[in-house]
This record gives C-alpha cells, structure tokens and sequence, in this order.
C-alpha cells in the first residue's frame, strides 16, 4: 500500500521551522501559525510516497503534487492553489493573527503515482478486451441471423414460386 506522504518546511519571518507528516489520499491537514502584520512567508515542499511493505519513501513520481490553501484569521482566502511534487509557495499577511494553512495531496484526482496508473491501465485493457469479446460474439450472432434469414427467404421464395407453378 503506497500512500503520499508530504515533506514541508516552511520559513517564516521568525525563523525556519520544519514539519514532516502523513497525507492520506483524501486527507486534508491544517496547521494554524500566528503571522504579523504584512510578513511574506514562504514555504518550500516536497511530496513523495511511501511505500509501506519496503518501508522507505519512494522518489518523487512527475505529477504528485499538493493543493495549498491559507486562511487569515477573519477566515478571507489568502491563497489556494495546486502545485507540483516539490517546490515553493509564498503569501504575505495583510492582518495579524492565526493563519490557517491547510494542504493536501492531488492524487486521488489524477492518481499520478506509478502503481495507480498501473492499476488504471490493467483495468482499462481488461475492459477493453471484455469489450472487444462482445463485439465479436455481436458480430458473429449478426453472422448467423443474416445467413438464416437468407436461408429462410430463399425457401420461402422457392415454395411461393412453386406453389404459383412458376419454376
């Protein structure tokens, strides 16, 4: 089971503070950091799956990415945006006080880690060959009603024409 895990480290005007954790897929996790008036804060990221049955984290795959989103404290958006796997977001606070900043993984809307696409094309050839056995059962049942009607037309055309004493 490979689950995305999100490396951050985020600078603010006080100093650099580091945090590490888990995203599920579908988590969201939100953290509130008290910011001063007009302070650019950036913040550098890397996000890479873990990989559960070797234990180690596995390296960046090209499209996993987070969506950021930071509240100031009267709630206003401040930011939202998706980025990539690894990189740097910035905003500056325009009022004082808790900001809520809050980031999640991408995954589950584009599935971009290798064993989801995996997954994703193994269903898509099965379905494809299930559907393609159809068509050719459908195609062949056509076949056998086209062949019979002619068949059945051509007997009934030749009793017709003998019954008429044409033939």
């Amino acid at each position: 089971m490979r689950r995305p895990a999100l490396l951050l480290l985020a600078l603010c005007a006080a100093g650099a503070r580091g945090l590490y954790f888990h995203i599920g897929e579908t988590e969201k996790r939100c953290f509130i950091e008290e910011i001063p008036d007009e302070t650019m804060v950036i913040g550098n990221y890397r996000t890479q799956m873990w990989d559960k049955q070797k234990e180690v984290f596995l390296p960046s795959t090209p499209g996993l990415g987070m969506h950021v989103e930071v509240k100031d404290p009267e709630g206003k958006v401040v930011l939202s945006r998706q980025y990539g796997s690894e990189g740097r977001f910035t905003f500056t606070s325009h009022t004082p006080g808790d900001h809520q900043i809050c980031l999640h993984s991408n995954s589950t809307r584009m599935a971009l880690f290798a064993g989801g696409r995996l997954y994703r094309e193994e269903r898509f050839r099965l379905t494809s060959e299930s559907t393609n056995q159809r068509v050719l059962w459908w195609s062949i049942a056509q076949t056998v009603i086209l062949i019979l009607t002619g068949i059945w037309q051509m007997r009934h055309l030749k009793s017709f024409f003998e019954a008429k004493k044409l033939v």
